[in-house]
């Protein structure tokens, strides 16, 4: 079993990917391998509504100039998908939004081709509009059909600077404990 993680954060290394790689290291503890995408140095444009994925069903876009196509080859690859983004003026980044809108309608397109896959959203904010973010990560999940572990808390922690997010013991603990309820879920889908 693998999950792929997606950091949407502009700063790479930063407080989404520390999130990312707490709950990361959870699964890996489980025995399922992981892998961390950085988006902050890729390029990924939002979708252009040409609609050419519902006519070529190939389980990819038909723009075929920046990374998305990566990242759909990983997620269909993948048993568990993990979407982590910064609180952008109450909102996920933009790197996000424009993989969601690409990943979702190619695969809508294609059968819906990450139905039944497991899904989770993680959430870094420094103070306030963190819940709107996370609402966003999971419609995604549930409009793809996924299935979407809980944890002890929402999915975010708090932190400004990097590293903060450490400081934040409950945040912590929830993305501990939402890495050990998906292994747990990765493990009954598969049995």
């Amino acid at each position: 079993m693998k999950v792929v993680a997606f950091n949407g954060s502009a700063r790479k290394d930063g407080n989404t990917a520390i999130l990312l790689n707490v709950v990361l290291g959870e699964l890996q503890e489980e025995g399922i391998g992981t892998e961390l995408v950085q988006l902050s140095d890729k390029r990924i444009q939002g979708c252009i509504a040409c609609y050419k994925c519902f006519s070529n069903k190939d389980g990819k876009c038909s723009v075929d100039t920046d990374f998305a196509n990566d990242c759909m080859a990983k997620m269909r690859e993948a048993d568990g998908i993990l979407l982590g983004s910064p609180t952008y003026f109450a909102d996920v980044s933009a790197s996000i939004k424009a993989l969601i809108e690409r990943c979702g309608m190619v695969a809508r397109a294609n059968g819906d081709m990450f139905k039944r896959k497991v899904g989770a959203g993680v959430v870094a904010v420094r103070r306030a509009g963190a819940i709107h973010v996370f609402s966003s990560l999971n419609y995604f999940f549930l409009i793809s059909q996924m299935v979407v572990p809980g944890s002890s808390y929402w999915n975010i922690a708090i932190g400004r600077e990097v590293g903060e997010v450490m400081n934040d013991t409950e945040g912590i603990q929830t993305m501990k404990n939402l890495g050990q309820n998906m292994a747990w879920l990765l493990k009954k889908v598969h049995a």
